[in-house]
């Protein structure tokens, strides 16, 4: 394909700063255009190459919209390739590898590879096991995507996918926008519109070592903002929880080294991963707060990432296996690398406590993943950065809206009502129990109804007991409340056996044994002390 250079000299700040627009040999990288010149599903394949103002270096090509290269500056300002992937498009062919790929329609995995919509059961294309992962057989990692801009600094592509593609209802239009910044910054925003209900999760698949010589990232350190994650089970489909990180591998809230915990196989999740390769929920709403940063000890080299999206990927290259040579011959090992793929959750089109990942017809799918490279201890690019922000497309989208991202399992649903010390493993177990004190064991909610007037320590086993059982004095030996009512002058030490026994007798010494009440009866005047005396 030849390509028409346009030279043109624009003075702009940060993104659109433009100069010659056209494809050619990536010097940093070393890659010929050449080696990558071919047609492709009756498309040309070519190179093309973004550079900003400090010599960042990032390679792309039509096939699956990938990032073939990005070069960037060491500590003591060397470039190096921080990311995986051959010096030609045949391996790109020939292997089933996603190294830098857009991915869609929908990135991770779907059960089954099956959804309703709108009460419209879909089959999509199954190519895990029994799932369908990252858009099934042939997602668009494997399509060719057309060139719509390409600047210095800017490559815009676009891909329309047909409805029935891979089983997935609707025609979808796509592009997405690669921006170089002069802060080092690599954004990638991505939109989509359809004429039919269907679902979409769009991420890219770039293979990170910041040491750039893909040997392991086990002694790279990473920080991510997460408070949760969502837990897999033997097939890599989430169950539906949102678990917390504390005291798991899965908590890096604090920078830590990946190969610290990474083959701590007696913890559940890792054992079944291989390693990392779970989904995080972040804690951002938006853009413009870090969502996580990984750094390479040796080299200096850092890498921050944005997104408007909910969850992070986090995959440790677990199954490259050594059967892959990449760029300069370099062996592809296990853990050679890291994947920080921004998206939705797992299998969000069968879990309708996630967020929704369906988009309908006359609304447009927007998501923007930032991916900032710098060096530690140093504050490059701080004037720049501030000056960038404007201009770095962020989506002033709903995802930053607080509830947003309220999950119906983070007991964020109407829980005012809950006094915040009461444990309520289940939000029904909080309903309606205001009177119950806090330490008192009600297993059934219908046991504290009217019953505050029952003692602590007293074993009302049924309620109903306790109605009108107030003037029972409490160690009473009342097996019937009958017993109780108009008793109130019976002596307590008097063993009246039957209440009408009691009758008429008050004036009867307390001592005097009565057995019938005949005998009580007239005994007023009685004149011995062994009778009844006069009070």
């Amino acid at each position: 394909m030849k390509t028409k250079v346009f030279l043109t000299s624009v003075l702009a700040a940060c993104l659109m700063l433009a100069s010659c627009g056209k494809s050619y040999d990536a010097p940093k990288a070393q890659l010929n255009r050449a080696d990558f010149q071919t047609e492709i599903d009756g498309k040309q394949n070519d190179l093309y190459i973004l550079t900003n103002a400090n010599g960042v270096e990032v390679t792309m090509m039509n096939f699956g919209a990938r990032i073939v290269s990005i070069c960037t500056p060491d500590k003591n300002g060397k470039f190096a390739d921080v990311v995986l992937g051959f010096d030609n498009i045949q391996p790109y062919l020939d292997n089933k590898t996603d190294f830098g790929a857009f991915i869609g329609r929908y990135g991770n995995r779907i059960d089954k590879g099956q959804f309703t919509i709108d009460g419209i059961e879909y089959q999509v294309s199954v190519n895990d096991g029994t799932n369908s992962l990252h858009g099934g057989v042939k997602g668009y990692q494997y399509c060719m995507f057309d060139i719509e801009q390409i600047n210095n600094q800017q490559l815009v592509v676009s891909y329309t996918s047909a409805d029935g593609e891979m089983g997935f209802p609707g025609t979808l239009n796509m592009k997405a926008t690669y921006t170089l910044t002069d802060c080092n910054s690599l954004v990638i925003a991505y939109e989509a519109t359809t004429d039919k209900a269907t679902v979409v999760n769009l991420t890219n698949h770039s293979y990170f070592n910041l040491a750039g010589d893909a040997q392991s990232v086990l002694d790279h350190m990473l920080y991510l903002n997460a408070d949760a994650y969502t837990p897999v089970n033997d097939i890599f489909i989430t169950t539906g929880e949102i678990a917390s990180v504390e005291g798991t591998p899965m908590d890096f809230r604090q920078p830590t080294r990946i190969g610290e915990r990474i083959n701590n196989y007696d913890f559940d999740q890792l054992k079944k991963g291989n390693g990392y390769d779970h989904n995080w929920v972040l804690n951002t709403k938006c853009p413009k707060e870090l969502a996580g940063k990984l750094a390479d000890p040796v080299s200096g080299r850092t890498l921050e990432f944005y997104t408007n999206e909910p969850g992070v990927q986090v995959y440790t290259g677990n199954f490259l296996d050594g059967s892959l040579k990449g760029k300069k011959g370099v062996v592809y090992n296990q853990r050679a690398a890291i994947c920080l793929e921004t998206q939705h959750y797992p299998d969000s089109p069968n879990r309708p406590e996630f967020p929704s990942v369906i988009v309908r017809p006359g609304e447009t799918y927007k998501s923007i993943c930032i991916y900032k490279f710098g060096v530690c201890g140093k504050a490059a690019c701080e004037q720049a950065t501030a000056a960038c922000d404007k201009k770095q497309n962020c989506e002033k989208a709903a995802a930053c809206d607080k509830k947003a991202n309220c999950e119906k399992k983070q007991n964020c649903e109407k829980a005012a009502a809950c006094e915040k010390k009461v444990n309520c493993d289940k939000k029904q177990n909080c309903e309606k129990a205001a009177a119950c004190e806090k330490k008192q064991d009600c297993t059934k909610k219908a046991e504290c109804t009217k019953a505050a007037n029952c003692d602590k320590k007293q074993d009302c086993a049924k309620k109903a007991e306790c109605t009108k059982a107030a003037n029972c004095d409490k160690k009473q030996n009342c097996a019937k409340k009958a017993e109780c009512t108009k008793a109130a002058k019976c002596d307590k030490k008097q063993n009246c056996t039957k209440k009408a026994e009691c009758d008429k007798a008050t004036n009867c010494d307390k001592k005097q044994n009565c057995a019938k009440k005949a005998e009580c009866t007239k005994a007023a005047k009685c004149e011995k002390a062994s009778a009844c005396p006069k009070r």
